[in-house]
């Protein structure tokens, strides 16, 4: 799980956001413990914004809920603009293993399109074990550092510049080595 909360703004909306969708849903703790794989504990301390939420947790609650992070953010951060300043992305951050991510085109409504800023330390790993929804398209171009991500079975070892082009439909991760970071846009469609 996170650190616990310093700063509740963005954390404090998407504890409300996340106790929304199960609401919406008419799901129980326990249902959404048994379709996310999270702990009904975890997810009662998420919803009442008792501790910061994980990159891997909300990939798997945006899974549960057929969502991807980009979206369940979007619904966090608010509407859509055409045109966003790089002070204005908004900037999530997982403080515990070191995973920032800036929305550089926030999504809207009516487009599907959403591309993303990430950074990862140096010797970290995200598993996600399913897609947020079947089939998604996500194109990675590796700026800087070194990226591996496990996807379809296979796993593809990123240099600055490389770009990886897959269709999600089961399992993903991805990893940096123990000395480099990597810094990469993600789009998805």
């Amino acid at each position: 799980m996170g650190n616990e909360i310093t700063d509740n703004s963005i954390d404090q909306r998407i504890a409300q956001r996340l106790k929304g969708l199960r609401a919406e849903r008419g799901w129980s703790l326990d249902e959404l413990a048994g379709r996310s794989a999270v702990s009904r504990a975890t997810l009662s301390r998420l919803e009442n914004a008792e501790v910061s939420p994980t990159a891997s947790v909300l990939g798997r609650l945006c899974a549960a809920y057929g969502l991807t992070l980009s979206r369940l953010m979007h619904m966090v951060e608010g509407d859509f603009v055409p045109l966003v300043r790089r002070d204005a992305q908004p900037l999530w951050t997982d403080r515990s293993i070191g995973f920032r991510r800036r929305s550089v085109s926030p999504p809207a409504q009516t487009l599907a399109g959403e591309a993303l800023e990430c950074t990862l330390e140096a010797g970290i790993r995200i598993d996600y074990p399913a897609p947020p929804r079947q089939g998604l398209e996500h194109h990675v171009l590796l700026l800087e550092g070194a990226l591996e991500i496990a996807v379809g079975g296979q796993t593809h070892a990123l240099q600055p510049g490389d770009c990886l082009r897959y269709q999600l439909f089961g399992p993903s991760a991805f990893a940096t080595p123990p000395d480099t970071g990597a810094r990469y846009i993600l789009f998805m469609v």
